[in-house]
């Protein structure tokens, strides 16, 4: 069965193929909301509220664009969401702080990349989701710019503005981490 066949039948309320879905697409909207947020366990609970909306808004979706287009729409929203209020309230325990040294630390101390990943990981925090999305969504997740234009509801010369201004941002940013790097030695 393909995800239109899937999405029709989840319409017509088939846990089975819902459960179908879900199976193909957790681990790609986990690992993308994931490097949206950069919590583990923030990207679960979002991609949990993305498979629920999914399955309650199923009679809304229309087969113009495909089905994993929809879904990482709703995880964008949900994602997009999440940063406003996290801006919005932005307090940190210490158990929190300890944990992301720690985090720190243990990626830092990988022979094979030393501080790339963490750099990589504050440079993407640092974009803005403007740009932060099409950035993931084409580089990490492999969506063409159409498909990323129909998640966004922009057209795709914004689209395309967006990913060369993210990644010459990412650039720029690891740049000067990795000039940083070597001064520091």
């Amino acid at each position: 069965m393909d995800d239109q066949e899937l999405i029709r039948e989840v319409q017509k309320g088939d846990e089975l193929a819902f459960g179908k879905i879900v199976s193909a697409y957790k681990d790609r909207i986990v690992n993308y909301l994931y490097q949206f947020t950069g919590d583990y366990q923030k990207s679960v609970e979002l991609a949990q509220e993305t498979f629920l909306r999914v399955y309650f808004k199923a009679g809304k979706y229309k087969p113009i664009a495909p089905l994993s287009s929809w879904i990482y729409a709703i995880a964008s929203n949900l994602a997009k969401t999440e940063m406003k209020k996290a801006r919005k309230f932005s307090t940190v325990s210490l158990d929190d702080m300890a944990a992301h040294e720690m985090r720190r630390n243990a990626s830092s101390e990988d022979p094979a990349d030393p501080g790339l990943l963490s750099n990589l990981r504050e440079a993407l925090d640092a974009l803005h989701p403007r740009y932060r999305i099409p950035v993931i969504l084409k580089d990490m997740e492999g969506f063409s710019q159409e498909e990323i234009a129909q998640i966004m509801k922009k057209p795709v010369g914004t689209i395309k503005a967006r990913i060369s201004r993210g990644r010459s941002f990412l650039k720029k940013k690891l740049e000067r981490a990795v000039a940083g790097a070597r001064y520091a030695v």
